[in-house]
């Protein structure tokens, strides 16, 4: 069984903080086998990562989070970037040519881009698995719905904990059922449903100050890029 963190993001991310090595040092801290970098319509720095890993006794899952014209879709085992905007059919194509799979993170929460409000149950139900516990939760009322979604779908299942800030990395891991250290096997296993999840809401204090300092360097961005 690998733990694995499915969904942090750096500062390569518009609302991420804090670069790649402390991303890694973090997850080897906190004991686990994996990491992927979900950088916001970015890979580079996941890309990385996944190069650093091995310095850091864990594996280095190349990813990202693509924004789909429908809202979020994490990409795993990719090399090259998914383009932000296409349609949520064309953006799962993308990633499955490039043979990665498709996960779907916070499908029923629409304030965070989940993409439940815009496509079909059974469009849902084409990615490869759902993310029924995202750490970074008020009611967990959406993350008890996208659990009943994935088991009335039969879908495997990933947690993650959405980390902006490197503290969080660890928060939610999908513990996965494989001796196979290495992408292509903890990919298979997960597509497979070889899953469970573990994870710890984010302290109200932590996502409050990560959604702040997101916005902050969201500013900055757009400020920067007009000058």
């Amino acid at each position: 069984m690998l733990s694995v963190e499915l969904h942090a993001h750096s500062s390569l991310s518009y609302d991420g903080r804090d670069p790649v090595d402390l991303l890694l040092a973090q997850a080897e801290a906190v004991g686990l086998d994996a990491l992927a970098i979900t950088d916001h319509d970015e890979i580079d720095a996941s890309l990385e990562a996944a190069e650093k890993a091995a310095e850091y006794g864990l594996v280095g899952i190349p990813a990202m989070e693509v924004t789909s014209a429908a809202g979020h879709v994490l990409a795993f085992g990719i090399e090259e970037l998914v383009p932000a905007g296409l349609s949520y059919d064309e953006t799962l194509d993308r990633i499955h040519d490039q043979g990665g799979i498709a996960v779907v993170p916070h499908p029923f929460q629409s304030s965070r881009h989940g993409v439940a409000a815009h496509v079909s149950r059974d469009q849902l139900a084409a990615a490869d698995a759902v993310e029924v516990y995202n750490s970074r939760l008020f009611t967990g009322w959406a993350n008890r719905k996208a659990e009943r979604f994935a088991t009335a779908r039969g879908l495997p299942m990933t947690a993650g904990s959405d980390a902006h800030i490197g503290e969080m990395v660890g928060q939610a891991v999908t513990e996965v059922g494989t001796d196979d250290r290495s992408v292509g096997g903890i990919l298979d296993a997960i597509v497979d449903g070889q899953t469970s999840v573990v994870g710890r809401r984010t302290p109200w204090r932590i996502s409050f100050r990560q959604f702040g300092g997101g916005v902050k360097r969201r500013i900055k961005r757009t400020v920067s890029d007009l000058v």
